[in-house]
C-alpha cells in the first residue's frame, strides 16, 4: 500500500485533450482523480459540471474525488452520486454539514469536508465522527498553480492529532501547491492523500514521470 495516495487534479490539464490526460494519469500510477467543480460564486472561476464528469467516467477506472467548490453543495450531490467515489463539500458554505454528509453517505459515497486556510479547525471538529475525509486547503481555492501556504501544514498536524486521539478513521487530504519539494512534509504532517495539479500536468515532463517523482519524494 502506498504511504500516500496521489490524486492528480485535472484543473491544470489540457482540456482540449482531457480524455488522454486522464488516461495518462491512470497509466502513470495515480491512485485517484481529483475533479474541481467550480461554480463562479463560491470561487471566481467556473470549471465543469456533471456532464463532463460523466464523460470522464467512461475513460478511466480511477476513483473520482469530487471537490464541490460551490455554494449550496447539497443541491448538487445527486448529480454526482453515480460517478463519484468521494464527494467533498466546503464547511464555509454548508451550514447544515452533518445533514449534507449523511446525504452523501446514504448514496453510498465517501463523505469529505473541506476547510479553507482562514477557517478554524473548530468549524469541523464536531463532524469528525461522520467523515471519511478531511480536505485541508493549503491555498485559497479557485485557481491552480498556486504556491502552498506552509503554515497550513501545522493545521494538518493538529487535525491528525485530533483524529488519532478520538479514534476517527477519516483520511486527511491536502489540496494546493503540492510538489516534489514539499510532499514529504505533507506526509509527515499527517496527510494520507495529496492533490497534485501543476506538479503532474505541466509541459516539462510526461505525466507518468511526474507522478513517479512525487511518489519517490513522498518517502
Amino acid at each position: 500500500m502506498a504511504l500516500v495516495k496521489i490524486a492528480p487534479s485535472i484543473l491544470t490539464a489540457d482540456f482540449g485533450r482531457l480524455a488522454e490526460e486522464v488516461r495518462a494519469a491512470e497509466l502513470g500510477g495515480a491512485d485517484m482523480l481529483h475533479l474541481d467543480v467550480m461554480d463562479g460564486r463560491f470561487v471566481p472561476n467556473i470549471t465543469f459540471g456533471a456532464v463532463v464528469v460523466d464523460a470522464l467516467r467512461k475513460v478511466t477506472r480511477l476513483p473520482f474525488d469530487i471537490h464541490l467548490m460551490c455554494v449550496e453543495p447539497e443541491r448538487l450531490i445527486e448529480q454526482y452520486a453515480e460517478t463519484a467515489d468521494t464527494i467533498n463539500v466546503h464547511i464555509e458554505v454548508s451550514p447544515h454539514i452533518n445533514r449534507t454528509l449523511d446525504t452523501i453517505r446514504r448514496m453510498g459515497k465517501r463523505a469529505g469536508v473541506c476547510i479553507n486556510p482562514g477557517t478554524p479547525i473548530g468549524a469541523i471538529e464536531e463532524s469528525f465522527p461522520d467523515l471519511d475525509q478531511v480536505m485541508v486547503m493549503t491555498i485559497n481555492p479557485g485557481w491552480g498553480g498556486q504556491q502552498m501556504i506552509p503554515a497550513q501544514l501545522e493545521k494538518v498536524a493538529r487535525i491528525r492529532r485530533l483524529l488519532d486521539a478520538g479514534g476517527f478513521p477519516a483520511e486527511i487530504e491536502i489540496d494546493g501547491g503540492v510538489k516534489t519539494g514539499n510532499i514529504a512534509q505533507c506526509v509527515r504532517a499527517g496527510a494520507n492523500v495529496v492533490v497534485c495539479g501543476s506538479s503532474v500536468y505541466n509541459p516539462a515532463k510526461p505525466v507518468a514521470e511526474n507522478i513517479a517523482e512525487l511518489r519517490r519524494a513522498a518517502g
